[in-house]
């Protein structure tokens, strides 16, 4: 079971636990009657299954599991993050005491070690939390060294440092196979090219955030990596890759939506403002349709969201300075129905669909 990802070994064992839950509830119905040795044969082949992958992928075998995994997952986050400020804090408690070649010594033996611990954790935790919370230090001491040698060396602050923090992330979460340090690695990224594309446009490069307009390549850049590079040996990683794209894009859009100053366009600020809630409502309506034909429910969550958010955006500029306000929660209300309702038949579509295909496979069974 080695060849599995963690993703599609807790979907194969849930469909094992799935499958015995209705053949028990079909055997108390006596609606199924296997033979004995038949249902021996079964349960030894789905027990010595779940065992291989709990062994390979540390999968979840219950929900009781499962929610102690989530539960797992916060608290190496917060451990991680704990540890990395108290190296930090060390460091900047007794830096002074050291000579400027043991600084630097320090300062690259710092992440080099903390790199090798994280991969030595990584061979021995089937689970991959303790070397999330190693990989977590590892890139918070790469972020030091970084920082602490230029300050020792006076170097003038520069986006390049992001560019850098971007690759060692991307390397540790390859490596560690952990999704934090992806979307870590994938903001560095974000400041990086956005600040690089405003100094190419005359500002100083700290003001990254005045200009959405820097977001729309890196993000659509990465929406489609994981249609170029296979992610499927990495848990979680192209999800990962397109919904924090989903978020910078529709975050610059919306901005841009409300308040034209900060766009390159040299149009009127209604024109801009106009065409931004086009693109906002369109590029929206696009997501959903694309997140139902892949089945990627969380797409689908992030479309509808900013559609609404574009949405009530405009009912606020339209109508809450004259309307009364009971009427204006009304139209927002009725609205709230009249997207219900076109989900639901969306929805239903669906699923007559999928009992299209369903039904002529029964018929040529029976």
């Amino acid at each position: 079971m080695s060849h599995l990802t963690k993703t599609q070994a807790q979907a194969r064992a849930d469909q094992v636990r799935a499958f015995r839950a209705e053949q028990s509830l079909l055997s108390a119905q006596g609606l199924l009657r296997l033979p004995e040795e038949d249902a021996v044969h079964i349960q030894r082949y789905h027990d010595n299954l779940l065992h291989e992958l709990q062994q390979a992928q540390d999968v979840d075998l219950s929900d009781g599991a499962r929610h102690l995994s989530l539960g797992m997952q916060i608290v190496s986050f917060l451990g991680a993050a704990a540890l990395a400020a108290s190296l930090f804090f060390l460091f900047y408690q007794y830096w002074g005491y050291f000579a400027t070649t043991t600084q630097v010594v320090i300062l690259i033996a710092a992440p080099l070690l903390s790199l090798a611990g994280a991969y030595w954790v990584r061979q021995f935790d089937a689970s991959g939390y303790y070397a999330k919370l190693a990989g977590l230090v590892s890139f918070a001491s790469w972020v030091l060294n970084i920082v602490m040698l230029g300050s020792i060396f006076n170097v003038t602050p520069s986006p390049n440092a992001f560019a850098v923090f971007a690759l060692y992330g991307f390397l540790l979460a390859y490596l560690l196979q952990v999704r934090l340090l992806l979307a870590a690695a994938m903001i560095c990224s974000f400041i990086f090219i956005g600040a690089k594309f405003g100094t190419w446009m005359g500002s100083y490069w700290i003001y990254v955030g005045e200009n959405p307009e820097h977001f729309f390549l890196p993000a659509l850049f990465f929406f489609a990596l994981p249609q170029w590079i296979n992610q499927t040996r990495y848990h979680g990683f192209a999800a990962i890759y397109q919904l924090l794209s989903v978020v910078v894009f529709f975050i610059a859009l919306l901005i841009l939506a409300n308040w034209a100053g900060s766009s390159y366009l040299p149009w009127s600020p209604n024109v801009i403002e106009g065409c931004y809630q086009i693109v906002g409502f369109v590029a929206s309506a696009l997501l959903v349709l694309y997140g139902l034909r892949t089945g990627a429910a969380n797409l689908m969550l992030a479309g509808n969201v900013f559609f609404a958010l574009f949405l009530y955006t405009k009912f606020f500029d339209w109508w809450w300075d004259w309307l009364p306000k009971y009427l204006f929660f009304l139209v927002i209300g009725l609205t709230a129905i009249l997207a219900l309702m076109v989900f639901n038949r969306l929805r239903k579509l669906q699923q007559q669909t999928v009992a299209q295909q369903t039904i002529p496979t029964t018929g040529g069974q029976s």
